[in-house]
């Protein structure tokens, strides 16, 4: 009986640990990429205080503290970039930023891409639900994607659909498919939703999925 509960216990530790373990790694990502991106301002904002209290500077020079003020530079430089673009003239700023980008075509390629998908996902569809449950990476199996558009196929005249696919944990990372719309199997859920689903690796799910379509 020993080794059964210490296998018991053991199992119950590690489906205690999992949830903390994968948090804490998606907010390392997060961290890191924030603080990634206001480590220069950080470097700078220490240097101009070294100037006027070297003490404060030099308390500043760890690791971790350097990190935490850029994390704290990034948050707010989004949210004053957040705040601009919402005005009239940021609008217009951005708009002549995004005509400047425009002329360069590898980074146009890559800025305009990323920037349609981000707009698509925002706005609300039309026509075709934007999530949606497909057969992937056979029939039988189905994962939940996004609908980014709608085109049609030369010469039979079908519609077809651009399904983002997000990877679990991670969804920042996934694959594009295209598919036919009459095997979309349309949902009712919401973007929140769906991110949750995916990112729970399906813990958080409604407890009924949708139908599939049958076939003709």
């Amino acid at each position: 009986m020993r080794p059964l509960r210490v296998k018991r216990y053991v199992l119950t530790g590690l489906l205690t640990f999992l949830p903390l373990w994968v948090t804490w790694l998606v907010f390392k990502f997060v961290f890191g990429v924030l603080a990634g991106l206001g480590a220069p301002m950080a470097t700078l904002v220490r240097r101009a205080l070294g100037l006027a209290a070297p003490d404060a500077a030099a308390a500043l020079g760890h690791g971790w503290t350097l990190a935490l003020m850029a994390l704290v530079l990034t948050v707010l430089a989004l949210y004053a970039l957040g705040w601009v673009a919402t005005r009239m003239v940021g609008k217009r700023i951005i708009d002549a930023f995004d005509n400047l980008l425009a002329r360069i075509p590898l980074v146009q390629t890559i800025y305009g891409g990323t920037k349609k998908l981000m707009a698509v996902l925002q706005q609300k569809p039309s026509g075709v639900q934007r999530v949606v449950l497909i057969d992937f990476p056979r029939p039988g199996m189905k994962v939940a994607g996004f609908v980014t558009r709608v085109m049609t196929e030369q010469g039979s005249g079908r519609e077809m659909a651009a399904v983002y696919i997000p990877t679990t944990p991670n969804p920042t990372g996934g694959y594009l498919v295209v598919v036919p719309v009459d095997e979309l199997t349309p949902t009712d859920w919401t973007m929140d939703q769906a991110m949750a689903f995916i990112i729970s690796g399906g813990a958080v799910a409604p407890d009924t999925l949708p139908a599939s379509r049958m076939p003709l």
